[in-house]
């Protein structure tokens, strides 16, 4: 008797799915925008926990390395969808990190009965229930393995990226806009994948010659 109340009990668990989205890369100045949707089961989420899931900012990067194949592992689905500097300088951020979750939506197998979203934000292309919570990847396990996921996953081609685009130290700053990155920047221009719209309005260019660059480079 026990055991079937054990077994009924994890079969409730694992039926229970919770779906989390998260993005990264939203205020870099190089680079594109990714996102991460997760679907984990009760059970799952209990274990990543235990891992040592949450917040991917508050994990190293070795850590975050460490956790992303017991993630994807441990989900019952997942997707990653990205936009690019292009979409972002055409369309805006939000409209191109939209881009990125609907892409990263997309690759799962089936549509959510309900989607827990990172941020206040709501994501205007969804036409599902879904849910705003702000600082959500430090409160609920699939938005904290969402943001490790999208993460790990950008991370990796910004230390692709280094090798076609030297001297940024892309490897080190993943294109966010450090003082050294800016400085960078500001000595021998922007690169093709730099977020023109991003930089413009920062007092980076003061010769005429960076002011050139700027208009030219994407």
């Amino acid at each position: 008797m026990q055991e079937k109340k054990e077994e009924d009990l994890l079969q409730v668990l694992n039926k229970l799915s919770e779906v989390g989205i998260d993005e990264v890369g939203r205020g870099a100045v190089f680079g594109p925008v990714f996102s991460a949707v997760v679907v984990l089961t009760e059970q799952n989420k209990f274990l990543l926990k235990q891992y040592g899931v949450k917040d991917s900012k508050k994990l190293t990067p070795k850590k975050r390395k460490l956790l992303l194949p017991k993630i994807l592992l441990l989900s019952s689905d997942y997707g990653i969808g990205q936009s690019s500097v292009r979409e972002i300088e055409k369309f805006g951020i939000r409209v191109a990190t939209e881009l990125s979750m609907i892409r990263a939506l997309n690759k799962l197998k089936e549509k959510p009965s309900e989607l827990i979203i990172d941020g206040s934000l709501i994501l205007r292309p969804w036409k599902g229930i879904q849910k705003n919570i702000v600082s959500g990847d430090s409160k609920f396990i699939s938005i904290a393995s969402a943001s490790i996921v999208a993460k790990v996953s950008r991370d990796n081609l910004m230390e692709r990226l280094e090798k076609r685009y030297p001297g940024y130290l892309i490897f080190k700053n993943k294109g966010y806009g450090t003082q050294e990155h800016l400085s960078i920047i500001k000595k021998i221009g922007l690169s093709n994948l730099h977020r023109k719209s991003f930089l413009k309005n920062q007092i980076l260019f003061n010769s005429h010659q960076s002011k050139k660059s700027l208009t030219n480079c994407c």
